[in-house]
């Protein structure tokens, strides 16, 4: 996992021997089973994750009923809101699958940022292009209809279909698990016409 790890900071920055083994020095590494909870609501975290392998999905529970706002897989981060705010998560992350990612805290990337200055110009390159990315998904999302919704993750994530359970994938969409049915034997029947 080290390698899944160093080969995508190598898209950003090159590493030195030293600064390699001040990152494997950290302890960073946690793998978990399916179902694990990592954050609760109310809770309080500091950690921000990074996915090396796996997935982890975020929900709230409103009215006893899940609903799903995103998933992160492999090469993907996250940094709770309540990280930052310093007040208990109001939502959930769970994972999805078994999985393998890294934790981190604001101290050990500062720890890492002053030691590293490189660290720090990566963090905030990641940072902006999530920023963006996110607010793109964000405007997709609220500008489609339910089927342009399935339809773009079709395009653009295809391996959530087989990774994450009906009902989930339902929620994230914004849809019931039954009108996810209909959409998707709507759309295979188009497909065949």
């Amino acid at each position: 996992m080290e390698n899944t790890l160093f080969d995508f900071i190598a898209k950003y920055v090159s590493l030195t021997e030293e600064e390699t083994n001040a990152l494997l020095s950290l302890n960073l590494f946690h793998s978990v089973k399916k179902g694990t909870v990592l954050l609760k609501q109310g809770q309080k975290s500091q950690e921000s994750y990074f996915v090396l392998k796996g997935c982890i999905r975020v929900y709230y529970i409103i009215d006893g009923e899940e609903k799903t706002t995103a998933f992160y897989t492999e090469i993907e981060g996250l940094t709770p809101p309540c990280v930052i705010s310093k007040t208990p998560s109001e939502y959930y992350i769970s994972c999805v699958e078994d999985t393998i990612f890294i934790a981190s805290t604001a101290d050990m990337e500062e720890q890492i940022n002053s030691k590293f200055p490189k660290f720090d110009t990566m963090c905030r390159i990641l940072s902006a292009e999530l920023l963006v990315k996110q607010q793109m998904d964000f405007d997709e999302f609220k500008t489609s209809s339910p089927e342009q919704r399935y339809l773009n993750l079709l395009q653009k994530r295809p391996d959530l279909l087989q990774r994450v359970p009906q009902h989930q994938l339902a929620s994230y969409l914004g849809i019931k698990p039954q009108s996810l049915s209909r959409l998707r034997a709507r759309i295979l029947k188009k497909s065949k016409s």
